[in-house]
């Protein structure tokens, strides 16, 4: 199975974790399915899925060339913010099924783990530095008398920066979903599901980053073949 990902964050708790929308991200993966029962069957699969969300627009730095704040305040500016957090899932899903042998619809839950495989925070664009978030722009005094003011030049905010130590290496949490199952011909059938997860872990390893969650929802096209030799 494949298809796009909207993922996003969730539960920001300051400055830095708050304001976060859904980006575009791909996920790809295999299932297996083994019936329990006429109408139950149990679904491990592991999956590639990309993760996180996007922050564009007036949001606090931590990292310029400018002095260093007061502890708990931010420089803030005018930029495009990615967070790029892509993961190896392993789903245990519980599916029931509405009819088997013709068109027919699953439902499934159940828990999902997550392992880190990289962390990227993407930006880009250039602007001045700002002393808040109403868009005061930071100034310094000019010598010798100190009575007049310059701005801060604006900075450029070009960069792809690895932060994979600073998120947690496992996501715990919880998937559910729906797929619609089309026969091709004896034992093979496309499918069509969406599937909605959450991550019940903090993603943050360190508690001046914030706290957030994980979730985002998967849109996949399958394509089923029955193997009895495998299960």
């Amino acid at each position: 199975m494949a298809g796009p990902s909207v993922p996003n964050f969730s539960g920001g708790t300051n400055e830095l974790s708050q304001g976060y929308v859904s980006r575009l991200a791909p996920h790809v993966g295999i299932t297996l399915e083994h019936d329990l029962s006429a109408g139950f069957s149990l679904r491990p699969a592991i999956m590639f899925d990309g993760q996180g969300g996007q922050r564009n627009g007036l949001q606090p730095v931590t990292s310029t060339s400018l002095p260093p704040v007061q502890p708990g305040g931010y420089y803030y500016a005018d930029f495009r913010n990615t967070a790029v957090l892509n993961y190896v899932e392993l789903p245990v899903l519980l599916a029931y099924h509405f009819g088997r042998r013709q068109i027919h619809v699953e439902v499934n839950a159940g828990p999902y783990f997550g392992f880190l495989v990289s962390a990227t925070q993407k930006t880009s664009g250039t602007s001045l530095i700002y002393v808040d978030r109403n868009g005061t722009p930071l100034t310094f005094p000019l010598p010798p008398d100190y009575t007049h003011t310059v701005q801060a030049p604006p900075q450029s905010f070009d960069a792809s920066t690895d932060v994979h130590n600073s998120i947690h290496r496992l996501n715990v949490g919880i998937e559910a979903g729906a797929g619609l199952f089309i026969p091709l011909w004896e034992a093979q059938s496309l499918s069509l599901e969406i599937h909605g997860l959450y991550g019940l872990t903090n993603i943050q390893a360190y508690a001046a980053d914030g706290r957030n969650h994980t979730g985002n929802i998967l849109i996949s096209l399958g394509y089923a073949m029955e193997t009895p030799w495998i299960w």
